[in-house]
């Protein structure tokens, strides 16, 4: 499933009917029909639907919605939302099919009339702006966006809610609340937001006939599903042993976070890993190791409780390597991490502090011949670049890409959607979570899981989408028969990689 700008698809609207040769009505008329038949299956013979009809496709989509239903006996009435002279084009070809039909249509010019419907209404079928918007909502459709966020009506939008920008970047909107939307074609960058996501409340994306050559042409964001994990996630062969699987060197951990380490190695190990190593301190060891039995442990120089850099330390041999969970902020570890940077000869993944501790030699990235791997939150994120987390917030998919190129790196920015992006530009989003990783935890846990995959037989980006992946369905699995989300952990989490590949391999 890709993600798509608005402008992509366009591309993909033209390609479908100037290049495959679809007429745009029959786009139409598919998308209002597999709309209609996913609303069908939620209504009753005495549901009132009320679609407020606007110009262009979504207006169009909304006067098919219209005529199917009361092609099906079902009470329904059309808002149109717009003067006559903005209807045009396939719109226009199906306002007038549905009024050849017999459909009932009124203006919400009569807007006594609009709130009497409203107020008796049990369905309303938003269908008035689409992708095309710029700017807020022009009244009299900012007037009505507000009655039919307000009304007690369950309330779906066709495509994206009205009012709601598909692309990212966009601060000052206004737009219906929908309880249902759906997606046409594929998801736009805004369902996957924090400031706009929740408009569309649930939703679903329904195919109507685009190519899928279109998809491949003009878009490179896909979302990342189970679909995706099983094409690409490699089986274990049945004469496997333990050096096939990945020989990983963790180092972290320090004297008042010893747990990061611990779950980091954990996790590794429960992915898939075949042989890891936790290099840390004495005395964090002596902490973890009776945690952790599977794992080798490699004692580290340290001094006031931080690891800092050791002549002693060997990179070789190692197929990848992932350091700073629970360094600390130390400026005498900073020189553990610098050397890490430069001697590691696989793999590298860096998180949490280690972030902090390359963040003014970020030039030294690009200067790598193996691969490396960058696991920031929007707060890290935002120390690795200067700008205000409300930045990050609302730019992350072209932020994402712009580091990535730059420094030529793999990019996993975490959050209630995490985003994964290669240096080539390649995005994706996982399709699990849930708020209950939000908790201290959970990006060592990922660390770990990220750590494991890129040592198995797959492609770097497709190993970090599948960890992100298994990552969020393993929390999705332990709340939906273990735990809730406020008590969920980041142990429970690695407790639930297992369930996770019972499930999905």
């Amino acid at each position: 499933m890709y993600i798509v700008t608005a402008k992509e698809m366009y591309d993909i609207d033209h390609y479908t009917m100037h290049v495959a040769g679809l007429d745009g009505r029959i786009l139409m008329e598919n998308a209002g029909r597999a709309i209609s038949g996913k609303m069908k299956e939620m209504l009753d013979s005495s549901s009132r639907i009320t679609v407020f009809a606007g110009a262009g496709n979504n207006g169009g989509d909304g006067f098919v919605i219209a005529r199917t239903l009361h092609n099906m006996l079902y009470d329904v009435q059309v808002v149109q939302v717009v003067p006559d002279d903005k209807i045009t084009g396939n719109a226009h070809y199906h306002k007038n099919l549905y009024l050849n039909y017999g459909g009932r249509l009124f203006s919400a010019d009569d807007k006594q009339r609009m709130l009497a419907r409203l107020a008796e209404t049990d369905v309303i079928v938003d269908a008035m702006v689409g992708i095309g918007i710029s700017g807020e909502l022009r009244e009299p459709l900012g007037e009505i966006a507000d009655c039919i966020s307000h009304s007690k009506a369950k309330v779906i939008s066709v495509d994206l809610p009205s009012g709601l920008p598909a692309d990212e970047g966009i601060a000052g909107f206004q737009a219906v609340q929908a309880d249902l939307t759906y997606i046409v074609g594929a998801p736009k960058m805004t369902a996957f937001l924090e400031n706009t996501a929740n408009y569309y409340g649930d939703w679903e994306k329904l195919d109507i006939g685009f190519p899928a050559e279109s998809f491949r042409k003009y878009a490179n964001r896909q979302l990342w599903t189970a679909e995706q994990f099983q094409q690409t996630m490699p089986k274990r062969e049945k004469y496997a042993h333990k050096g096939k699987h990945g020989k990983g060197l963790i180092i972290g951990g320090s004297a008042n976070m010893p747990g990061a380490a611990a779950m980091a190695a954990k996790a590794s190990l429960k992915t898939g890993t075949g042989l890891l190593t936790v290099g840390s301190s004495e005395r964090v060891i002596q902490m973890i190791a009776p945690t952790c039995m599977e794992a080798m442990y490699l004692p580290l120089s340290d001094m006031d409780g931080y690891l800092v850099d050791d002549p002693s330390l060997s990179l070789s041999g190692y197929d990848a390597v992932a350091v700073g969970i629970g360094l600390g902020r130390s400026a005498q570890t900073a020189g553990l991490i610098h050397r890490v940077l430069h001697d590691s000869k696989g793999p590298l993944i860096i998180d949490a502090d280690g972030l902090h501790h390359i963040k003014d030699q970020l030039e030294s990235l690009s200067q790598r011949e193996h691969p490396t791997i960058l696991t920031p939150h929007p707060g890290e994120m935002s120390g690795l670049l200067n700008l205000p987390i409300s930045e990050i917030l609302k730019h992350p998919f072209q932020l994402s890409a712009e580091f990535a190129k730059e420094y030529e790196v793999y990019l996993i920015l975490k959050g209630r959607h995490t985003i994964i992006t290669a240096p080539d530009g390649r995005q994706a989003v996982t399709s699990t979570g849930n708020p209950g990783l939000a908790k201290g935890g959970s990006g060592d846990v990922l660390t770990g899981m990220v750590h494991a995959m890129v040592m198995q037989d797959q492609q770097i980006f497709q190993a970090l989408c599948n960890a992100c992946f298994v990552h969020g369905m393993a929390a999705d699995l332990m709340v939906e028969y273990k735990r809730a989300h406020h008590d969920l952990t980041a142990s429970d989490v690695i407790e639930g990689i297992s369930m996770a590949y019972r499930t999905i391999s």
